[in-house]
């Protein structure tokens, strides 16, 4: 069976993942959630993230990060754009998520990256997520 939205398990395996004090979760691999792991990764919201090969399929390894007292370092993650109902931001428009202290991530033509390169770039796209 197909899953109608990726993304979405995505974000929702690392939600699930904090709330329980994992040191890791497991994801179904594709390119698009390895690129929002990069993102992520860079902007220091998670340690790191690996390729696993199983024999049948491929995975995402994601290490979370939590601070000195054990919190998660990502307070709220949630998905933006969903299959049924598209969110799509101008240049001018790209959103800064809590005055600056979070991200969002965007698809444009220039790839999928975060809102403060979407910014230094001058392009618009399809808002995917945001954290903070």
């Amino acid at each position: 069976m197909s899953m109608t939205d990726p993304v979405a398990d995505l974000l929702t395996r690392i939600r699930n993942g904090l709330q329980a004090g994992k040191r890791w979760v497991d994801i179904p691999a594709s390119n698009l959630k390895k690129r929002i792991l990069y993102i992520l990764r860079e902007e220091h919201y998670i340690k790191d993230f690996i390729v696993v090969n199983h024999p049948v399929k491929k995975q995402l390894r994601v290490f979370l990060k939590y601070d000195r007292t054990g919190e998660p370092v990502i307070q709220n993650i949630s998905r933006e754009s969903k299959p049924g109902r598209r969110v799509y931001v101008g240049a001018g428009e790209v959103p800064r998520v809590l005055d600056g202290l979070g991200i969002s991530i965007l698809t444009t033509s220039k790839g999928v990256i975060s809102n403060k390169v979407a910014k230094k770039l001058n392009v618009g796209g399809e808002l995917i997520c945001s954290v903070w």
